[in-house]
């Protein structure tokens, strides 16, 4: 029967955004984050990232944001989660498991949180330094067993610390390392010239010649082809015995099995890091269970300050970016 002789208006479909999250640390620490992301009555499924590939493939397609962590975003994943999703928003800075380039040609926004987490990451930095240098977790743990196992350590005053990527966590490290008492040195493409004027940093245009210099490696640098496996056997070779690295950036930086033979050497005198090149490890991971290793769950930016400033962050950039308004931080320009 026609609708003009009935007079029912016609059925109309109800859209509902839906929205994939997966970064654990916006899932499970409190905060205004959560209220915002709810109350724009998205559809949100939740997984606990981050997820590889193979999960990426099978959840995509099914959604029009992604509000993601480093979970694998590859060509792969793009070409099935379009033309449905319109939009990325990262809750972090470091784009590199994201295929940013392709995203751009697809004028796909890619959109990031920077400068919300860097004091955060510094004071991780440090405690794995003098976790390391003063044996605090083997120490702290032979108390626990009931053990007075009393390890001498080793000073940070005095000594020179290289740090590799003076952004905004590098130089929350040199003022932190100033601190402290030690000898700033440092290597970025982007010199940041003012800061290292007023706080003394000593540039190095090379590796080579920063990894020679100083007693303390500090690893701040974004991935990309040339900062992958930046220390390495050959480079570990020109550094003093007994080189620590600190790593609080990305696993990739180090060549993990250059990195173990130098600490089975000597060469190394340890390596502490937040990250690793599968995350979580299995069991039968080579650096799990070395003496001379210090690792953390990739925990540098979760606090309870750093996290809800962070998904704020990047719910703000999704929010706004899908209502049209001005307020975005979008990493990919076109």
């Amino acid at each position: 029967m026609p609708l003009a002789e009935t007079g029912n208006p016609p059925m109309l479909k109800v859209f509902t955004m839906r929205v994939l999250l997966t970064t654990t640390s916006y899932q499970d620490t409190p905060g205004d984050h959560h209220a915002l992301l709810e109350s724009q009555g998205y559809e949100i499924h939740r997984e606990r990232g981050p997820l590889p590939e193979s999960k990426m493939l099978e959840l995509a397609g099914q959604f029009d944001a992604f509000l993601c962590g480093d979970d694998e975003i590859t060509t792969a994943v793009l070409d099935k989660a379009q033309p449905r999703l319109r939009v990325i928003s990262k809750y972090g800075i470091g784009l590199d498991k994201i295929n940013v380039e392709e995203c751009t040609a697809r004028k796909l926004p890619v959109l990031f949180t920077p400068g919300v987490n860097h004091t955060t990451v510094a004071e991780h930095t440090f405690c794995l330094l003098l976790a390391l240098v003063r044996n605090l977790v083997d120490s702290a743990n032979s108390v626990r067993a009931g053990q007075w196992k009393r390890v001498t350590g080793n000073e940070i005053w005095n000594k020179k610390i290289g740090i590799v990527g003076l952004g905004r966590i590098g130089q929350e490290v040199a003022k932190r390392a100033i601190a402290f008492g030690m000898e700033v040195h440092g290597m970025d493409i982007y010199w940041p010239e003012a800061f290292a004027k007023e706080n003394n940093v000593t540039r190095h245009e090379t590796i080579e010649s920063l990894i020679a210099a100083v007693d303390v490696l500090s690893l701040h640098a974004n991935l990309s082809e040339s900062t992958r496996h930046l220390v390495r056997a050959d480079r570990i070779a020109l550094a003093k015995p007994g080189l620590l690295v600190v790593n609080t950036s990305r696993a990739e930086l180090v060549h993990m099995p250059d990195m173990i033979a130098a600490l089975d050497a000597g060469t190394i005198g340890g390596y502490g890091t937040d990250v690793l090149d599968e995350e979580p490890p299995p069991a039968d991971h080579a650096l799990l269970k070395h003496p001379k290793a210090l690792i953390t769950p990739h925990i540098g930016s979760r606090t309870y300050e750093s996290v809800p400033r962070q998904a704020m962050r990047a719910t703000l950039n999704l929010v706004n970016y899908l209502k049209g308004e001005k307020d975005v931080i979008q990493a990919n320009k076109f």
